[in-house]
């Protein structure tokens, strides 16, 4: 069993005391030049490394935040992760990535276990099954610092950061009307998340400012978005079994757009001759099939950073904040041709 070199191994090896090895690694005045070098010297050779636990004890903090998202697989999430870490190392902090997989169930049990792990904040994204957020406001109420992005909760103050997703749901829906659409379903997610409800606001503001009735049977919510493809397969074959089919698809979400395209495909629904497609996707799988697909890109790297450094402003500040902000960054209709 591997186990790492602690200051009785300095102290043993170089004849001091503990005390003194302690001292002379802090940097301490009343441990001479030649005996920290000594010191420091020897702690380099061995590779020997603070106890984050001591140190937790020591200053009360553990230099670690929690991130709870629903998979890393998620292009959108691989980037806003890239950006977390990006601050948080710079910071001098450790990042312990969870993954919710759209279960309610298991964000639960993601965050009472960071929160055993002394970590001193959390990130979070909240899962497609999330309804209830008593196990967010009890620890937040108990002073853990947390911030959310992306999928944010609306009974929770504190700082969370979001893209311009009404916006970015107007904009590409807007784009499939002026290409001629009139007939546009929607492919969403879980119905209360946060980003469903801004993406759906868009659609429809687009739909109504066009002209365009909105339609009941020409929205369909995936509830844990797009990562069974039953669901999502299910939800395209019901729209393209309609009497009036749509002519277009306005899809709400990296895995959604992509789940999409396979069922069209697997249905021999060519793409865009029989029916236009755009949404939300950050993957440049997009890129990969043989028709021009467009998409509405979220700065996913820099909502981790910023959501990273409201975080450390949090967890750093000598004082109780009460002034919390929400942040929208604004989204970019990528058009392929």
């Amino acid at each position: 069993m591997f186990e790492p070199p602690t200051l009785k191994d300095i102290a043993r090896a170089l004849g001091l005391s503990t005390s003194t090895v302690s001292r002379a690694l802090r940097d301490t005045y009343e441990i001479s030049a030649k005996t920290k070098k000594l010191v420091l010297e020897y702690a380099e050779k061995i590779n020997y490394q603070p106890n984050p636990n001591a140190l937790s004890l020591k200053e009360r903090r553990s230099k670690s935040i929690g991130v709870v998202v629903s998979e890393v697989a998620n292009h959108y999430f691989s980037q806003a992760i890239s950006g977390i870490e990006s601050i948080a190392y710079d910071k001098g902090y450790h990042v312990i990535i969870t993954q919710t997989h759209e279960s309610y169930a298991r964000e639960k049990i993601n965050v009472q276990h960071l929160a055993s792990r002394s970590v001193d904040g959390l990130l979070v994204s909240l899962s497609a099954e999330t309804e209830d957020t008593s196990h967010l406001k009890h620890l937040h109420n108990q002073g853990l610092p947390m911030v959310f992005f992306d999928r944010v909760p609306g009974d929770i103050e504190t700082h969370k950061i979001t893209a311009n997703n009404e916006q970015g749901a107007f904009d590409a829906t807007a784009l499939l009307i002026r290409s001629g659409h009139r007939k546009i379903a929607h492919l969403t997610s879980s119905p209360q998340l946060s980003i469903s409800i801004e993406r759906l606001r868009g659609y429809a503001l687009a739909l109504d400012q066009h002209g365009i009735p909105w339609r009941k049977e020409y929205v369909k919510h995936c509830i844990h978005g797009g990562m069974f493809p039953e669901e999502t397969e299910q939800a395209v074959k019901e729209l393209m079994a309609l009497k009036d089919k749509p002519d277009a698809i306005f899809i709400a979400g990296d895995r959604l757009s992509i789940g999409c395209l396979e069922v069209l495909k697997k249905l021999n629904i060519s793409v865009p001759d029989q029916i236009a497609v755009a949404g939300f996707s950050n993957s440049d799988v997009l890129d990969l099939f043989g028709y021009p697909i467009s998409s509405v890109r979220q700065p996913a790297f820099e909502m981790g950073e910023k959501a990273t450094e409201m975080l450390l402003q949090l967890i750093e500040s000598k004082y109780p904040v009460t002034d919390f902000e929400h942040r929208v960054i604004d989204t970019e209709l990528f058009i392929r041709k």
